[in-house]
C-alpha cells in the first residue's frame, strides 16, 4: 500500500530527508518550503529545486498559517507530515491533518538543545556531541516523544558548518533506518523529558560580537559557532569591523600572554587574539568587508 505524505522541508537537511522518503517509496503528495531570502547567504541546497525535478506539487506561502495552506494540506489527504528544517511552527490544526501522524527532524540530541540553530547553540557551549532526532510534533516545540536519534562528534576544531555536515548525515540515517517502523506503525516513542534539556532561541549577526575579556576556549567556541558560512564572530577597531574567519586555540604551553591586554594583538609578526585569562587564540583569516587582511594593515588600521 502506498504511504502518502505532506513534506515540510528547507535547506540541506530538507533535501536530503525529502530524497530518503523518495527513495524508500513515499507518495509524497505536497511540499512547502520557503522563498529564499536575497538578503541570507544561501549556502545550502534547494528543497524547491529537487521538488521541481520531481515535479511534485509545491508551496512557497509567506504565512505558514493561512487558511489556504490548511486547505491544500488537507486537500492532499496525507498519511503523514514531515517537518524537515522548516523555520515556522506548524499549527495544531495542521497536524491533526495527518492521519498517522506528523514528525519533525531536529538537529539535536533532545531534549537538549530544543528550538532554534541547535548545532551553533552546541558549539557555543562546548558540546562534545550532538546529532538529529527524530520526533513527534505537538503544538510546543520539539517536545514530542522520540522516534530514534543519532549521534554525532564535536571535534575539538569543528566549525558549525562542519558539524552541520554531520548532522545532515545523521539526520538521513536517522531517517532511513527509522522510516519502515514509522510507516508500518511499529516505531517505538520514547519519553522526551523537557526537564533534562534545554530551549534556547535564534541567534543574531551581534551575538557574535566577542568579549576579549572572557577565556580563550569561550572565545575560541563562539569563534567556531559562527564561522562563514555563517556571519563570524567579530570585534571592532576605530569603529571597523573585522570578522574572524578562521582561528586556532593556541594550546597552554605554546604561548601565554600575562602581559598584554585583551584583544587583536600582534606578536613576532603573528596575529593572536588575547582572552582574559592570558591564553591566546591565533588568527589565520581576519577580514574586513569580506575581504581577508593582513598584519600591517592591521596596524594601519589601529593607528588610524
Amino acid at each position: 500500500m502506498t504511504v502518502r505524505a505532506v513534506v515540510f522541508a528547507y535547506h540541506q537537511v530538507g533535501v536530503r530527508c525529502l530524497q530518503v522518503l523518495l527513495a524508500r517509496g513515499v507518495e509524497v503528495a505536497l511540499v512547502v518550503t520557503h522563498q529564499d531570502n536575497p538578503a541570507e547567504n544561501i549556502w545550502f541546497d534547494s528543497v524547491a529545486a529537487l521538488a521541481a525535478e520531481h515535479r511534485l506539487p509545491t508551496l512557497m506561502p509567506t504565512d505558514g498559517h493561512a487558511n489556504e495552506l490548511l486547505a491544500a494540506v488537507r486537500a492532499a489527504n496525507a498519511d503523514f507530515i514531515f517537518s524537515f528544517y522548516y523555520r515556522q511552527m506548524l499549527s495544531p490544526e495542521l497536524l491533526a491533518l495527518a492521519r498517522q501522524g506528523a514528525f519533525n527532524m531536529h538537529g539535536s540530541l533532545l531534549p537538549k538543545y530544543r528550538g532554534r540553530v541547535p548545532v551553533n547553540w552546541a558549539i557555543v557551549q562546548g558540546e562534545t556531541q550532538t546529532g538529529a532526532t527524530l520526533h513527534e510534533m505537538t503544538a510546543k516545540p520539539d517536545a514530542g516523544a522520540i522516534v530514534a536519534q543519532t549521534a554525532v562528534p564535536i571535534l575539538p576544531d569543528d566549525t558549525a558548518a562542519q558539524v552541520f555536515d554531520k548532522v545532515t548525515v545523521a539526520a538521513e540515517q536517522t531517517l532511513w533506518n527509522s522510516l519502515p517502523a514509522l510507516l508500518s506503525g511499529t516505531a517505538p516513542r520514547l519519553p522526551n523529558i523537557l526537564a533534562n534539556g534545554s530551549y534556547f532561541g535564534a541567534r543574531k549577526p551581534e551575538d557574535g560580537r566577542i568579549d576579549w575579556r572572557q577565556p580563550a576556549q569561550t572565545v575560541y567556541n563562539l569563534i567556531r559557532a559562527v564561522a562563514p558560512p555563517y556571519p563570524g564572530a567579530f570585534t571592532e577597531i576605530n569603529g571597523k569591523r573585522l570578522v574572524i574567519a578562521r582561528a586556532r586555540l593556541v594550546a597552554v604551553d605554546q604561548l601565554t600572554c600575562p602581559d598584554l591586554p585583551p584583544g587583536l594583538q600582534i606578536v613576532d609578526n603573528t596575529l593572536f587574539g588575547i582572552c582574559g585569562d592570558g591564553r591566546a587564540i591565533a588568527i589565520h583569516d581576519l577580514q574586513h568587508q569580506g575581504r581577508s587582511i593582513s598584519s600591517a594593515e592591521l596596524t594601519e588600521m589601529t593607528n588610524t
